[in-house]
């Protein structure tokens, strides 16, 4: 049991959930939590911690006998609840703390993996929460990736990791080193480029969406910058009551995808 704050291990989990570019250079990410860990791939973990004590409640887990299996295969290492408060960068620790690979995925391999894809372009996204429900309502809407400026918000901090719910494991992703070729190179897979933009002349939910597209959606504050906007094929509003501005990106983003997934669940 490790029962030092001054542990080489811990300092290092500390390190790697306050430092992206340390995890980046590492290859690594942290999460936390019971259902994080239920659902990560087992091929990617690479270590497991647990708060002396935890394993008792472990054990009354609906899903005991999948958490023994997998903790018994990959091994893992106690904490006292000292450390592990340490480690944990939440408020109330969850108790069991792991440290995986992340995942690389390359443009080719999200655009050729359906015929007729759905994508989520994410322009400057700043709020690690925000990007992480955007990740799981895209897997809720059967989206086939998401694509991200390199001025996104960190798909493997802390925050972004929980608001994912898991679906950061399945929902293909990158980080375009160049943005605007990027977006064009959809354009050449013959992927529909829609802008949610102010701009925008009809809603929504006037066009049809069973055609491979791709949803554009900007920074929380500023929406898209105009360069990336002109790049897309049409603009898209979102009507909107009493005198608000624009929505929270999470939800436009959400808005769009589940217009676009109704229409080709219902064939419309």
């Amino acid at each position: 049991m490790i029962t030092s704050v001054g542990n080489q291990k811990v300092k290092q989990i500390v390190q790697w959930n306050k430092k992206p570019s340390l995890r980046n250079r590492e290859g690594v990410f942290v999460a936390e939590g019971l259902k994080m860990f239920s659902e990560v791939p087992q091929s990617s973990l690479k270590e497991i911690y647990i708060a002396d004590g935890f394993l008792e409640g472990i054990r009354k887990t609906e899903r005991s006998r999948d958490i023994w299996g997998k903790l018994e295969e990959c091994g893992y290492e106690t904490v006292s609840e000292e450390v592990f408060s340490k480690m944990s960068d939440i408020c109330s620790p969850q108790g069991i703390l792991f440290v995986a690979r992340q995942m690389h995925y390359t443009f080719e391999q999200m655009a050729e993996a359906s015929d007729n894809p759905l994508f989520l372009v994410l322009e400057d996204i700043q709020d690690p929460g925000n990007l992480g429900t955007m990740i799981r309502t895209g897997e809720g809407a059967g989206i086939s990736g998401v694509i991200m400026s390199k001025g996104t918000a960190d798909i493997y901090n802390p925050k972004t990791i929980r608001s994912t719910m898991g679906s950061v494991y399945r929902v293909p992703f990158l980080y375009a080193e160049d943005f605007h070729a990027t977006v064009r190179r959809l354009r050449e897979y013959g992927v529909m480029v829609y802008a949610a933009h102010l701009r925008g002349e009809k809603c929504y939910d006037e066009f049809e969406y069973r055609r491979p597209t791709a949803f554009l959606i900007g920074n929380e504050g500023n929406g898209l910058t105009e360069e990336t906007a002109e790049l897309a094929d049409t603009y898209v509003r979102i009507p909107m009551e009493g005198r608000l501005e624009s929505l929270n990106a999470a939800i436009a983003s959400a808005l769009l995808l589940y217009e676009a997934a109704g229409q080709r669940r219902r064939g419309a």
